[in-house]
């Protein structure tokens, strides 16, 4: 089954390369996206074994990074077949094949237990967003795709060098096989591993936008189409977390997180300082959402750094990020189709004038700062609770204040947004049900996760904070 999760849309986007009209090829792309995710509900509740000599198999981390990734690569889907029909003449079948190879990619490192498979997937999915990267053709997208493309070869690169150090690391047992690797965590040679771990945090922190290697993210986003940038905030930069988590779990194992910790700390806080400090007086909305993405990166690391109930916080918020950066990158994309820019000033009375988009930013602004009654409360909750009961309250205050700078930063702009009066002679835009139904399912979902979580995600998520060395509150 994990295989034919890989190879599916492997075929399909290889069927829409060579056969098809720029119609039959979104419906390619949403048959593509709807069987992906009927298969990863299925997963949910036969937990298939592991495949390919136990180098494919489907943990709790893994299952957790598979549905972010097929929610919000449906969601894209709906909303890629207004976006393409907008942009007739465009090189759709690059575009299309291109979104499925990046689907297989992404799939592959949810389901890679064998870490340079993981890798390789990793490496796939920078190929694969590149083109997409330069759809519109823009001399800024050329800047943006340079951008992505050199800072990502290079972290990928560091992470290819972690890969290697852990390898010779291990002594005996399957080669780089994650079970074998926590097995044996006792008897791997420590420097080796520390090596590893230090190659393997920047290279996959680099991925996941991780401040001071972060430069790429607010450019490449800016510049992106919505949907793309949907997918690499909410599902690339899980899989990048997946990386970095796989690590964690073999420093957990072998009794090295005392030396994982403080590097986890600093790259975490340093995240929150500069998405912080660049989000104040911030006019655009990508580039908004993007310094957002970084922030919610240092949480991430911050709550694998302290273990204990941030592990599961960790889980929670993983889940939680992935699906509400799809839909505000949805709904950003709403704004740009409506107005023709991301400037906040250029889209003052959406209430008003488009009001599904205003309600889903209004709804957004509240469950991605981590308000109640939205999952992003319970999660972020969890994290400040493992920091501090790890022994940093200093940090969980600092944290707190710096969410609370955030928020404020946020909301000034969201706010003026929606709130603010529009121009007397401005229309209302019109909003397609496939532009919407997307980004408002997402949001629904975060909602219902900080109402109430369902069991069988209850019991994924105390899992994945067992395999980090942590427990469910």
């Amino acid at each position: 089954m994990l295989v034919a999760l890989i190879a599916l849309p492997v075929a399909f986007g290889a069927i829409g390369w060579w056969l098809g009209t720029a119609r039959v090829r979104r419906m390619l792309l949403l048959a593509a996206a709807l069987l992906h995710l009927t298969a990863t509900g299925v997963a949910w509740w036969t937990r298939p074994g592991p495949e390919a000599g136990g180098w494919l198999a489907l943990d709790a981390l893994g299952l957790l990074v598979l549905t972010v990734l097929s929610l919000v690569f449906g969601a894209v889907a709906v909303f890629a077949t207004a976006y393409l029909a907008a942009r007739p003449g465009r090189n759709e079948r690059t575009f299309v094949s291109c979104l499925l190879g990046f689907l297989a990619a992404a799939t592959l490192v949810a389901v890679a237990h064998h870490l340079a498979l993981m890798w390789i997937g990793m490496e796939a999915t920078t190929l694969a967003v590149a083109p997409l990267l330069f759809f519109r053709g823009t001399r800024h997208a050329l800047e943006a795709v340079w951008k992505y493309l050199l800072l990502s070869s290079v972290g990928i690169a560091l992470a290819l060098l972690g890969t290697f150090f852990l390898a010779a690391a291990q002594g005996g047992g399957r080669p780089l096989v994650l079970e074998d690797l926590v097995a044996q965590g006792g008897a791997l040679q420590p420097g080796l591993l520390r090596a590893a771990f230090a190659f393997l945090l920047v290279g996959y922190g680099t991925k996941m936008g991780l401040a001071p290697v972060h430069a790429w993210k607010p450019d490449t986003y800016g510049e992106a189409p919505n949907l793309v940038a949907a997918l690499m905030a909410g599902a690339l930069t899980s899989c990048a977390f997946l990386g970095l988590a796989r690590a964690t779990q073999v420093m957990v194992a072998a009794h090295q997180v005392a030396f994982a910790r403080p590097a986890l700390l600093a790259l975490g806080l340093a995240s929150l300082v500069i998405s912080a400090g660049f989000m104040i007086g911030q006019s655009d909305l990508k580039r908004l959402f993007a310094y957002s993405s970084i922030e919610h990166m240092g949480l991430l690391a911050i709550a694998l750094a302290v273990g204990g109930v941030g592990s599961w916080g960790a889980a929670l918020h993983l889940v939680n990020n992935g699906l509400i950066k799809g839909a505000l990158f949805l709904a950003a994309g709403n704004v740009v189709l409506l107005t023709g820019t991301s400037e906040a000033a250029a889209a003052s009375g959406l209430a008003r004038r488009a009001p599904w988009t205003a309600v889903l930013l209004f709804c957004g602004l509240f469950a991605v700062t981590g308000s109640p009654p939205f999952g992003m409360f319970p999660s972020e909750f969890a994290i400040l609770g493992g920091v501090a009961r790890a022994g940093y309250g200093w940090l969980a205050i600092v944290m707190v204040a710096l969410l609370a700078i955030i928020f404020v930063s946020m909301g000034r702009m969201i706010l003026r947004m929606v709130v603010s009066d529009a121009p007397a002679d401005a229309p209302r835009l019109r909003e397609p049900f496939a532009r919407v139904v997307g980004p408002v399912v997402l949001a629904a979902l975060v909602l219902m996760m900080g109402l109430a979580l369902p069991g069988p995600l209850r019991a994924v998520l105390a899992q994945a904070a067992g395999a980090l060395g942590g427990a469910a509150p």
